[in-house]
């Protein structure tokens, strides 16, 4: 296995506001209803535990970039451990002392293999970001090891770790929207974990209207790249658009930037671009440059993220693609963080959606391990203090 490091570039970015793709987006209405109190907790996000059970070695880096001092390394399966309030430190880059990851953005772009993205011209914003101070990347990173599509099945396994449950049968292979017969009143997924830890969780998407449990596709927004809304405990039995254990969860995209201006972050955000601006493309969307317009959509969005105090203090901003196309090949993994390696930090080690389950149950010290989070490697190596 293979560390790969890049030549050290400056990306110099601001924002001022949110630029939302011009995809006819329905309704991005609503406004801050449902506030972190709503959620069980607030937006504390404190890590209670410092991962140390990987399967399989880490790479390290290569000379010139900020080394580090604790890879995670040990046997398959192993758990986190659960040291409350445990210190992390770093030999280089970062924060040291009892500096953790606290707040974490998962950002889904759609049908891409990294051999689209890297190094392509289709993508300049990305490929400058791979290069820049805070930013890491796994070249080997995968959809889910069971080999399902389309897509909903990977969402759902971005939340659960799996995507097969006693009384869901699979049927969420079927892209559908949610329903009674696709559900699943599984309750061993990340948003039940988090609020039973008291830590907030919500999900941002473009083409919702917030406050309300958005159960049905519309205009640009899907239903199947919104994970939480296939689990009952969340969307209720049936599902419910007035859910009241969903409705406080749910924001249109448009409200984030408000929310990380006034500090209003929840500990674990889960952001879902339109169909325009994912890469996926559909019709109605202006041109058929999916991955430049989902590139320019990155580049417009997130240096919003990078400029608020939670992801200076702590945040930690997860970007992939939820399949492959064409067969089972790498999709890619990129990490933004204070406490990434950065500096075109990457490695080969294989990863799986799995990887990022229990990468987000190793920051919140969130217990038991998840179906196949239990045997994958967390995303460690990429950072230089974790978690």
């Amino acid at each position: 296995m293979q560390a790969r490091h890049l030549s050290f570039v400056v990306i110099a970015a601001t924002a001022t506001g949110i630029a939302v793709g011009g995809c006819g987006s329905s309704g991005n209405t609503g406004g801050t209803s449902g506030d972190a109190a709503a959620e069980g907790g607030g937006a504390s996000g404190a890590s209670s535990g410092s991962a140390s059970g990987s399967s399989g070695g880490a790479s390290t880096s290569t000379s010139g970039g900020p080394s580090s001092s604790g890879s995670s390394s040990g046997s398959s399966g192993g758990s986190s451990s659960g040291s409350s309030g445990g210190s992390a430190s770093s030999s280089g880059g970062g924060e040291a002392g009892t500096a953790h990851i606290k707040n974490v953005f998962v950002i889904l772009m759609e049908n891409e293999n990294w051999s689209n993205i890297y190094q392509s011209a289709q993508a300049p914003y990305i490929n400058g970001l791979l290069t820049s101070a805070q930013a890491s990347y796994a070249t080997n990173y995968f959809d889910n090891p069971s080999a399902d599509h389309p897509s909903e099945p990977n969402y759902v396994w971005l939340e659960a770790a799996t995507d097969k449950f006693s009384d869901d049968n699979d049927t969420f292979s079927c892209d559908c929207d949610p329903s009674a017969t696709n559900s699943t009143a599984s309750t061993a997924h990340l948003a039940t974990l988090l609020t039973a830890k008291g830590l907030s969780w919500r999900e941002y998407a473009e083409g919702i209207t917030s406050g309300t449990c958005p159960i049905a596709s519309s205009g640009q927004y899907a239903c199947k790249h919104v994970p939480f809304i296939f689990f009952r405990d969340v969307v209720g039995s049936p599902p419910s658009a007035t859910s009241a254990s969903c409705g406080p969860h749910m924001f249109a995209f448009s409200d984030l930037a408000g929310h990380l201006t006034s500090g209003n972050v929840a500990s674990y955000s889960f952001i879902t671009p339109n169909l325009c601006d994912d890469m996926h493309g559909n019709s109605g969307c202006p041109g058929t440059a999916e991955i430049t317009q989902g590139d320019t959509w990155l580049q417009n969005n997130l240096p919003v993220i990078m400029a608020s105090d939670a992801y200076k203090n702590g945040g930690a901003i997860f970007i992939t693609w939820d399949e492959s196309e064409g067969g089972e090949v790498p999709i890619g993994m990129i990490v933004i963080s204070p406490f990434a390696k950065g500096h075109g930090y990457s490695n080969t080690l294989k990863y799986f959606h799995s990887s990022t389950v229990r990468t987000v149950q190793e920051i919140f010290g969130l217990t038991p391990l998840l179906a196949d989070a239990a045997n994958q490697l967390d995303l460690s190596d990429l950072f230089s203090v974790f978690p």
